[in-house]
């Protein structure tokens, strides 16, 4: 795919797009944990109003944890959640970076993803061990995650914000996401958007 010369600004999103993300082990986890049907409450597709709220930074951690615990069949630790609810997120590979460096020389580069407290501090953490150095700061010229800025995608109001507060020229703008709600939602708010498909990376997009 080539990317139109009229684009000047990307939005990425982060948990399958930059980051590999697999829901299905954080599944699996909860059901060790007596949560056999997690995949009901939580998906990519569909959450209980428990997890907006979460990625909305409406409620805390530990509201969290004890909402979690009332769905459990047996009595777990706050720790058990954590590493549990943290299955999900897995590597985020180098060459991923780079493209992103690259990018940030011809592109104003910014991240727009639906988070949590948790799973935040968690790949925080990782990127910082792996890369030695702030990848959300040193990389995109802004970084917005739902449960700091109180919204969530597909909202048409944080797609808002961000062209806002930056001046873009939605035309300009081209929004990456592998939900496609939050695809559709981008649309409607007047961005350009790429739905990536399961199978495919950024690099596919970019290197093509």
């Amino acid at each position: 795919m080539t990317i139109p010369s009229s684009i000047k600004n990307i939005i990425f999103d982060f948990g399958g797009v930059i980051l590999n993300i697999d829901y299905k082990l954080t599944e699996i986890a909860f059901a060790k944990l007596g949560l056999p049907d997690f995949s009901n409450i939580y998906s990519q597709k569909n959450q209980k109003e428990l997890f907006d709220l979460f990625e909305k930074g409406l409620i805390t951690p530990a509201d969290f944890r004890r909402e979690v615990k009332k769905y459990s069949k047996q009595e777990i630790s706050d720790t058990q959640i954590d590493i549990a609810w943290n299955a999900m997120l897995l590597d985020l590979p180098v060459e991923r970076v780079q493209l992103l460096d690259k990018l940030k020389r011809t592109h104003r580069v910014f991240l727009l993803s639906n988070t949590n407290e948790i799973h935040f501090t968690a790949f925080s953490s990782y990127m910082k061990d792996k890369f030695k150095r702030n990848v959300f700061s040193d990389v995109f010229e802004r970084y917005y995650v739902s449960h700091k800025v109180k919204m969530r995608k597909p909202d048409a109001e944080i797609f808002e914000m961000v062209v806002q507060e930056n001046m873009l020229r939605k035309e300009e703008t081209l929004f990456i996401d592998d939900s496609m709600q939050h695809i559709e939602g981008a649309r409607k708010a007047g961005l350009n958007a790429i739905f990536l498909e399961k199978g495919k990376t950024i690099l596919d997009i970019f290197n093509e």
